[in-house]
């Protein structure tokens, strides 16, 4: 008998398990989804899960970091 392991033809999730969203942005820091695509993944289907899939690269961008901080405003010349 062969152990055969169920799998589901859909779209994994693309958590990574940082689940901190960004103040301003309101999209997760880790993954780059919306609140609300994460709260309704489950419930997607397979197309608008690709779609979304194939934004987050270009959210990416969105979450900079400023540069310096508390310590460039200290050091000003």
């Amino acid at each position: 008998m062969t152990n055969m392991v169920w799998k589901r033809d859909e779209v994994e999730s693309p958590c990574i398990q940082i689940c901190v969203v960004h103040p301003t942005e309101r999209i997760c820091t880790g993954c780059y989804r919306t609140i609300d695509e994460i709260a309704r993944w489950s419930k997607m289907d397979h197309t608008e899960r690709a779609e979304i899939m194939q934004d987050l690269p270009d959210r990416k961008p969105r979450l900079a970091k400023r540069r310096g901080g508390r310590a460039a405003r200290i050091n000003r010349d």
